[in-house]
This record gives structure tokens, sequence and C-alpha cells, in this order.
């Protein structure tokens, strides 16, 4: 089916690595996150995700249209939702818009975005007690509302796809440019927790764009290997097929969904493999949450290289996105 009035991603100059990780999102339906300055291209690549993501099922699209007909959001134009939602709440929505209730509960944009991408701009910039309402949404798949007269449950299977500043200016760690002071640096990050950054599968930097960049068609030689939305789209189909053929008997659809206990069943891994994550998991201190995020975004890396097994480069790739969080919360801030 011809998707409606797609955005694309040949329009989005610079950024390789960043486009990369927005591959291996969309095709195993992994949390993103991306940091950067101001008019780097965050919004434009956020917002080009829905277009690569594979066509819901039959299922998928009556699940969702139950939950927007109890919102309130279906019309006798528009009976049932077909496209995957793309929700972008603003950085001022509460705690109950974001994760649904009222005095009749409805669902909230976490669920208003189940089988589609939530995307959270400016993500420090939210209250921090409004982006923990997040956390146990993102690792069950469904957002749990007590009233007085009963329990309410609404499906969350949302995509996170996040965006925020490096600092309040937006220019750390250019300190050319950043005017932020160091306490001021934290401060801001921090209302982004560690608990909350578990939760993200990929965490990514995006530079400034040059010159170079922005050549566009006039024959820059960047913008000749710049992927279509088409031609990503294919890739993250194939890696689908992959995974509903694996998770044909199983109750979830995609490798972000693993369960801890599948693990070893789903994730094999070469010698090597397992020699190099072992080295890992001890020089970063890694936590299980993140651990199994590392192993399952493998999983992903290694269906799109079409291996079976995952292999070092699969692990390797998957640690580096591991790094950015590491620079910026870790304790790496300095003036």
């Amino acid at each position: 089916m011809e998707r409606e009035n797609p955005l694309d991603f040949k329009d989005v100059y610079g950024q390789d690595f960043v486009k990369r990780a927005a591959l291996i999102a969309a095709a195993g339906r992994h949390n993103l996150l991306m940091i950067g300055p101001p008019g780097s291209g965050k919004t434009m690549i956020a917002k080009r995700i829905p277009g690569i993501l594979p066509e819901m099922t039959f299922e998928e699209q009556m699940e969702i249209s139950k939950i927007y007909s109890v919102a309130g959001l279906l019309s006798k134009e528009k009976p049932y939702i077909r496209e995957r939602p793309f929700r972008d709440p603003h950085h001022t929505t509460t705690k109950q818009a974001l994760a649904g209730g009222g005095r009749v509960p409805k669902p909230g944009e976490i669920s208003l975005a189940s089988g589609g991408v939530l995307f959270l701009d400016e993500l420090a910039e939210f209250k921090r007690e409004t982006i923990e309402v997040l956390r146990q949404p993102l690792e069950e798949g469904y957002v749990n509302i007590a009233r007085a007269e009963g329990n309410y449950r609404y499906p969350a299977k949302c995509q996170l796809i996040a965006a925020t500043n490096p600092c309040k200016c937006g220019f750390y760690p250019d300190r050319r440019k950043c005017v932020c002071r160091d306490w001021q640096i934290r401060s801001y990050l921090d209302r982004i927790s560690g608990p909350m950054l578990e939760r993200i599968d990929l965490c990514v930097e995006m530079q400034p764009l040059d010159y170079q960049d922005f050549l566009g068609t006039r024959g820059s030689r960047k913008s000749e290997k710049t992927e279509t939305t088409a031609e990503i789209r294919k890739k993250v189909m194939q890696a689908y097929l992959v995974q509903t053929e694996r998770y044909a008997k199983e109750s979830f659809l995609n490798n972000a969904s693993i369960p801890s206990n599948l693990l070893e069943r789903y994730c094999p891994l070469t010698k090597e493999a397992e020699e190099y994550i072992s080295e890992i998991f001890a020089s970063l201190e890694l936590s299980a949450r993140v651990y199994h995020k590392i192993l399952k975004v493998a999983r992903t890396i290694a269906d799109l290289s079409g291996s079976l097994q995952i292999e070092r480069p699969h692990i390797a790739e998957a640690v580096l996105y591991r790094m950015v969080d590491k620079k910026y919360w870790g304790g790496g801030i300095h003036g």
C-alpha cells in the first residue's frame, strides 16, 4: 500500500551514523535517543521513522482503533486507524496527559502511540516526574490506571524516539559556543534519570552540519550515498520478515520485545562474540537491563546483515550505541 505524503530520508543531509541507528531502531522496534545541538536534524529524522516502519497487521489496526475509539478520536470520516501513529506531545505535557487518566480514565499519549512512534522532542525540557511515568509502560507494554471504581489497563506498545539538546543553550561540549556552567549542564541532563536511560536501546550523538552536508543534489559525493526512505524501508522489511518467522509461535513480534528468559534461545553468540561481551560487561560495569538491551540490538544488527548468529562486529556496534550516554551521563562533564 502506498504511503500518504511520506517524508523522505534523502532530504536529511549528513548524520549517516544517526540514520544507521534509525534503521536499526525501526528494524527491531528499539527505543532511540538523539542528543545534539539545535538544527542538526533530530526532528527531521524522528518524523521520517514512521515511513520506514512495516505496515500494521490487521490485529494491530484493530487494537489501536479500539484505543482511539475509547479516547473519542474516531469519526465517520476516520472509522479506524490504518497508519502507525506518530504522537509528539509538547514538553509542557502533564503526567496525566502522557500516561492517561482523568475522572473517567482515557488513554494518554503513550497509549495513543501504541503500535507506532512516541516522539518526545526536547526530552530534558520535560519535567523529570513526567518522564518517569514512561518507565513502566516501556518495560511492560501497558499502562495501568487505578481508580476507586476499578483498574484500567491500556496497551502502550509504542516505540520511543526522543531528542534532546545536551544543555540549556544546546551547544555543549563545544565550549566556543556553550555558555552553560558545569552544574547547569548536569542539572539539565539529570532530568533524564539513569533508570530511564536504561530503557533506551540506542543513544546517538548528532554532529553539527558543515557546508559539505548542505551541498545536497548539487554534486556532493555524500548526497550520492544518501539512501531514500524506500531503500531504508526495504532493509527494515527484510529484518522484519526474519523476526516474523522466528517469533511465529511467540506472543511477541520483534527483537526489542524478547523476554529476558528467552535471550539465550534467540540471541546465540559466536565464541568470539561471547568473549567480547564478557569483557565489555566487566569494563563498562553494565546493569543486567543494559546488557539485555545490547544483546537485542545486536540481534537486529545480525538480522540486517543476514547472520543467524550474533558475531563480534554486531556486539561491537551495539555497544557503540551505549557510549554516548556514558559520555553525557557518566560523569564526564568538564569545563
